[in-house]
């Protein structure tokens, strides 16, 4: 498979005029797009509490389970960086219109879906649509914000979305599940999808098209990659690594992985330039950050089920137990903003991971009887403060001294490292998982904790591995270099 060129537009076709109020009303185009960007990042959070009850009605088992999360987040991830390069070209509102109307009818179905596999394949749906808008998000705040004073307001807004997505789709997925169905934490994107379909062709002006190319074939055997893999892993938990299927799997996703290599080695405008991994610095940060978000996704998704089907939680009120980790996330961030001069993004790097091991091993520790106060609030508020520790200086690794034409690259493989590191994550740990409850007996609650502890521990050896690649950092921290005068950034969101 070829790149496909796309042609310039002709001259006087390159915008579309601006639709009335586009200009008069910014904070309308400010709440049109921190609306996506909310529900973006809702749409994993406000699932994982709805897990049990889609296990129950949809006969999944333990380890299919994940796929239910894995399936957005590969769609999603796998073709984030080809949904910016689609908003370049074609136009960031018709990105942005495309994205949600396919994520709107993909929630429809979801909840509408009969069996696993319907259900499976909207999720799919969801993060096609997800890729495609997500991107729009930043470059529509830059485009529609020339003030700088402005501008920082906004992207403080956008921040303040980012920050607190989690925790409002943990609650309102409790919320939802507990008082309704599950099916509405997908049926609840369906309205609002609806509203910013017919806001945003009235109050966002369309930006400048440019011509391109897209690297189709670099986006397919990424996709495809990463889905092999995760698949692989998945089969393996539910039978064991000397499986055919298992084994088939793994082989095709080194074989898809490696053409992507080779594709992104030659192709005249790769969708991942191999240069970024060419500083030291930025390829361990990527790799870190990559285990971080591994062990980070298997937490969320096993402390759910622990909360719900060992100590007997509703979902509304699993959701809000995790409302003290995410606000130390925030704090931490914002504190560790402030001492980034001071103590420099290695050690906030390291630091945060340590603290995120610590977390780990104590939750490793659980017995079927362990309580809320006594075992679960101490570890997850040490774990959430070394996230947000964390995630302030593994950003500063990665976007220190790029280029200007790979700015947009490097901050788009960041999210593309959460995504895929979330789902390749979840896949080993529920391997873990699985091999841990095959070989344990016991009573079914006993044996369900051993396999979380076993996923728990493996997830501290994730996060060890990026202490050690944080120390192997060089300290000195170039700077991030000034965009070219009249250069449009090309936009990535941090979904």
């Amino acid at each position: 498979m070829t790149e496909e060129i796309l042609p310039a537009p002709t001259t006087g076709a390159t915008r579309v005029p601006d639709p009335p109020g586009s200009q008069r009303r910014p904070g309308l185009v400010l709440a049109i797009v921190l609306t996506c960007q909310t529900m973006f990042i809702l749409d994993t959070s406000v699932v994982n509490i709805a897990l049990p009850h889609i296990q129950r009605d949809m006969a999944f088992s333990p380890a299919d389970l994940s796929w239910v999360l894995n399936a957005y987040m590969l769609a999603f991830g796998g073709l984030l960086l080809l949904g910016g390069r689609i908003g370049d070209i074609f136009g960031q509102r018709r990105a942005l219109i495309g994205g949600v109307a396919v994520f709107t009818v993909a929630s429809l179905a979801g909840g509408l879906s009969t069996s696993a596999g319907m259900l499976l394949v909207a999720r799919a749906g969801q993060g096609i649509g997800a890729a495609v808008a997500a991107p729009t998000v930043l470059a529509l705040i830059t485009l529609g914000f020339p003030d700088p004073a402005a501008r920082g307001r906004a992207l403080g807004a956008y921040a303040a979305v980012s920050g607190s997505g989690a925790a409002l789709g943990l609650i309102a997925g409790g919320m939802l599940t507990d008082w309704m169905s599950w099916r509405w934490v997908l049926f609840i994107n369906v309205p609002v999808g609806a509203v910013l379909l017919i806001s945003a062709p009235l109050f966002i002006a369309e930006t400048d098209r440019r011509p391109g190319r897209f690297d189709l074939a670099g986006s397919l055997t990424s996709t495809l990659g990463m889905t092999a893999l995760v698949f692989g892993f998945i089969r393996a938990a539910e039978q064991d690594f000397g499986d055919p299927v298992a084994l088939g799997a793994l082989g095709a996703a080194v074989i898809q992985l490696a053409l992507f290599v080779a594709i992104e080695a030659h192709v005249r405008q790769p969708i991942t330039p191999l240069r970024l991994f060419a500083d030291r610095n930025r390829a361990t940060g990527y790799l870190g950050l990559l285990f971080v978000m591994a062990a980070g996704n298997g937490m969320f998704f096993f402390l759910t089920q622990f909360l719900q089907q060992i100590r007997g939680y509703d979902p509304l009120k699993a959701g809000l137990a995790f409302v003290p980790l995410t606000v130390l996330i925030l704090i931490s961030s914002n504190a560790s903003a402030r001492l980034l001069p001071r103590l420099g993004a290695k050690t906030l790097t390291a630091s945060g991971a340590a603290a995120i091991t610590v977390g780990l091993l104590w939750l490793a520790r659980l017995t079927p009887s362990a309580d809320y106060a006594g075992s679960l609030l101490g570890p997850t508020l040490i774990a959430g403060l070394g996230m947000g520790t964390l995630l302030v200086g593994v950003t500063t690794v990665l976007t220190s001294g790029v280029r200007a034409e790979d700015a947009g690259a490097a901050s788009g493989l960041r999210n593309v490292m959460q995504q895929i590191g979330g789902a390749l994550g979840l896949a080993i740990l529920v391997t873990a998982f699985g091999a841990a409850t095959r070989t344990t007996h016991g009573t079914g609650h006993h044996v369900f904790t051993e396999g979380v502890t076993t996923a728990f521990t493996v997830g501290a050896a994730f996060t060890a591995c990026t202490i050690l690649l944080a120390l192997t950092m060089r300290t000195r921290q170039d700077p991030a270099p000034e965009p070219l005068r009249g250069e449009e950034p090309h936009p990535m969101t941090d979904a």
